[in-house]
């Protein structure tokens, strides 16, 4: 990792954090997968999250389990010909599909997991493209803004609120202001969709890959409602914060 990269001081201001976060959020428009200033991002907004979600996990069997084990779906550990030998109609196969069909990667970091928080950052930013096979979203600009505001109802992360913020002044000169009339109210059900879902950051995905990926939707995902509209298609991997 080249030493010329920011990296977040210990016990820094909030100002700090914010500015750092923007700095993230400039590279992260262009190359959502940055392996350094994506967990960067989390870090600078999450980590008090994290540690809230750390604390309560910790009273129960199950968020004890999940955080003493660190399961990993970083590329290393997810195999990919396993999941494309599983059944089409299967959890495994369909992330599977999603990689091939898309030609991007699963997500690696080489930020070091010392603590609850860290992994969790960690857990969440390896497993956002599960998140799209489940929820529908699809990975073009609008409909990544739309998954942001399912997580931020899902799991209550900052960072999205950040995003979305943001997201209309990157998809404004792609779409035009006609085409964005719908924004607020599309990510108002998405948000009421993630809350209404079962917490996802705590699933144990590695051990579903072989279910049918519609019996998954059904047990950990609320319905999508209906659109009146069709958003607009960008073509492009969004960012994935």
């Amino acid at each position: 990792m080249s030493e010329d990269l920011p990296t977040l001081p210990p016990n820094a201001s909030l100002w700090t954090r914010l500015n750092l976060a923007m700095k993230c959020l400039q590279v992260l428009q262009d190359d959502p997968g940055h392996p350094h200033y994506g967990p960067l991002f989390n870090a600078c907004l999450e980590s008090g999250t994290y540690a809230k979600i750390a604390r309560r996990w910790r009273k129960t069997h199950e968020g004890q389990a999940m955080l003493e084990d660190r399961p990993s779906m970083q590329g290393p550990d997810l195999d990919l010909a396993a999941l494309e030998a599983l059944p089409a109609h299967t959890l495994g196969h369909g992330l599977f599909r999603y990689f091939h069909d898309l030609g991007i990667d699963p997500f690696v970091s080489d930020f070091p997991i010392e603590n609850d928080v860290d992994f969790l950052s960690k857990r969440y930013r390896e497993t956002h493209d599960i998140l799209h096979v489940l929820t529908g979203y699809e990975i073009d600009d609008y409909s990544e803004m739309e998954l942001q505001a399912f997580v931020f109802g899902n799991m209550g992360l900052k960072q999205c609120l950040m995003i979305m913020t943001f997201g209309p002044m990157r998809m404004l000169p792609k779409v035009g202001p006609w085409k964005m009339r719908h924004y607020v109210s599309d990510l108002r059900k998405a948000y009421k969709r993630g809350k209404a879902s079962k917490n996802l950051l705590g699933v144990r995905f590695e051990d579903m890959w072989d279910r049918p990926l519609e019996d998954v939707q059904r047990e950990l995902v609320a319905p999508a409602p209906p659109k009146k509209h069709v958003s607009p298609l960008l073509g492009q991997h969004a960012m994935a914060a």
